[in-house]
């Protein structure tokens, strides 16, 4: 079974304007559901719903309607992805405990580091990366965009990963199905194989499938037979958009959670969260005043400290029993005490520091946070 072809250049009728006040309103029903979405992907979703015709104009109707109705503030922006465009900015802070409290915010744990497989996405077109991004990056997955025929600068670079997993490598490729979609995902694998020789490495290639096209009806065009590749592919091809996004993202999920199930999954995530905690709290427990003392004394010798202000240090945290705000506001006073002490002290103290306040903040027996 195919598809509906695509038809090009037919002629454009006008619409009432209750006509076109129903499209958009069944194009926000669509977008809605499905988001993220590219403006492609709404217009495939919409022809095979008659919503609008399988031809170039009908692309065009899709455009305009999006256009008009994320101006107007009928439709988010966000709903629609674009990943062809973006921006390059350094990240600063405003001082050290905005910076503490960023790295906790995006703070992610390895989650494949004890597994046995290294996992890649391939994505032929670049349009479609903000469809899926959210669930590579869920999983820690990385997410590479060939933009069809992969250059060999970024393939080098890719091998050269490859090369450095102990374990072997699974890479899904997702593209259009046409003569230069199919070509490309083979010249992929090809290269890598040729680059990284001694790398265990499956390549499968997930998406568009001839049994995807038949079982999802996907809408199909004809084949351009002007590429040179045409002569044995068929007479039809169809483009990765045309795949529903829903049925996207859950091909890359299903492919990922092969090699790292849910319950794993649940239980790495729980340990990232926990880890952010203890940033969280280093977060907090800096003190921004500290900032305002440097550079004020630096030609100054710090005042001699007592030479057993070490252990006694140690010994208040290890027996401290009070409450975790009690033992910040004691380790903040100490501040003079501890610029004194050398870098191998300072290291043993803080490190015993936060595993206390951790201890008392989270107690192991119940999980939670203490009051």
């Amino acid at each position: 079974m195919r598809g509906p072809d695509l038809v090009y250049g037919s002629r454009s009728i006008c619409a009432t304007r209750e006509e076109v006040e129903k499209r958009r309103l069944d194009l926000h029903r669509i977008v809605s559901e499905m988001r993220p979405m590219t403006v492609r992907q709404v217009f495939y979703q919409a022809s095979v719903r008659g919503i609008v015709e399988k031809t170039e104009e009908g692309y065009r109707k899709v455009l305009s309607d999006l256009t008009v109705m994320r101006r107007n503030g009928g439709m988010p922006y966000s709903w629609l992805a674009d990943s062809t465009r973006w921006q390059r900015r350094p990240t600063t802070y405003s001082g050290p405990r905005e910076a503490l409290e960023e790295t906790a915010r995006l703070y992610r744990k390895a989650l494949w580091r004890d597994t046995n497989a290294h996992v890649e996405i391939w994505l032929e077109k670049e349009a479609l990366a903000g469809v899926v991004v959210d669930v590579t990056d869920e999983f820690d997955v990385p997410l590479m965009v060939s933009r069809g025929y992969a250059s060999l600068s970024f393939l080098s670079s890719s091998a050269e990963d490859i090369k450095e997993q102990d374990h072997p490598c699974y890479i899904y490729h997702f593209g259009d199905f046409d003569p230069s979609g199919v070509n490309a995902g083979e010249k992929i694998e090809e290269t890598l194989r040729e680059m990284a020789p001694d790398a265990e490495i499956h390549f499968e290639r997930l998406a568009v499938t001839e049994k995807q096209i038949a079982e999802w009806s996907l809408p199909t065009r004809p084949t351009k037979q002007s590429d040179s590749r045409a002569k044995n592919h068929g007479d039809i091809s169809v483009e990765l958009d045309a795949i529903e996004p829903r049925r996207l993202r859950q091909l890359v999920r299903d492919a990922i959670e092969t090699h790292l199930p849910q319950d794993q999954f649940e239980v790495l995530k729980a340990a990232e969260e926990s880890e952010r905690r203890l940033l969280n709290l280093a977060a907090l427990n800096f003190d921004d005043s500290d900032d305002d003392d440097y550079g004020d004394d630096v030609d100054e010798e710090p005042e001699p400290q007592a030479p057993q202000f070490y252990e006694e240090a140690l010994k208040v945290i290890e027996t401290s029993e009070g409450s975790a705000t009690q033992l910040i506001d004691w380790w903040r006073s100490k501040r003079a005490e501890r610029a004194a002490l050398n870098f191998e002290q300072q290291s043993a103290i803080g490190k015993a520091y936060n595993a206390k306040i951790s201890r008392l903040f989270f107690p192991p027996e119940t999980g939670k946070a203490a009051p």
